[in-house]
């Protein structure tokens, strides 16, 4: 298979991922609006600013990771066609990179981030910290579940580039 088809497939798919952080990203607005005009109780008024910051903030995550994907694709064939060894050997570098921080990011820190706003639910009894956590926790799991993926297509892409590699 041609590396620059691998390259290319690749940021297709990752094209196809990202939306799913704009998709969440407004469903946690959307219930922010809704905490915000339905809301009657103490502890739903405490959900909206954190629903809307989680919104907000996978929104620009998502709205940043697609178009950077967007202009790889472009980028892909101009360095491709550049040197192919050197395209490779970059991509390499870069698949590599991204997995250390996906190992260190996404398999530690939000695990550990999880956790500690779970303790805040048990040990602190006041609505906004409770709603800041519960809203963190389920912005931790959208991210560990797109970037999950995103983890096996880049780890799959960086063998691919090494078989091409070889």
């Amino acid at each position: 298979m041609n590396i620059l088809n691998t390259a290319t497939d690749w940021a297709k798919a990752e094209l196809f991922s990202t939306p799913f952080f704009i998709l969440f990203g407004v469903a946690f607005m959307a219930a922010s609006l809704g905490f915000w005009q339905l809301g009657k109780t103490v502890i739903a008024r405490a959900y909206i600013v954190p629903t809307l910051v989680a919104g907000g903030l996978l929104l620009i995550i998502g709205l940043g990771l697609f178009f950077t994907n967007k202009a790889r694709i472009t980028e892909f064939e101009i360095a491709y066609n550049k040197n192919k060894s050197e395209f490779i050997k970059s991509e390499i570098e870069r698949s590599e990179s991204t997995l250390k921080e996906y190992n260190t990011v996404v398999f530690k820190a939000i695990p550990i981030i999880i956790i500690v706003a779970a303790l805040f639910i048990i040990f602190i009894d006041k609505p906004l910290w409770r709603a800041i956590s519960i809203t963190t926790i389920a912005m931790m799991i959208v991210i560990l579940l797109v970037d999950g993926t995103a983890y096996a297509r880049i780890k799959n892409y960086k063998e691919q580039l090494e078989l091409q590699n070889k």
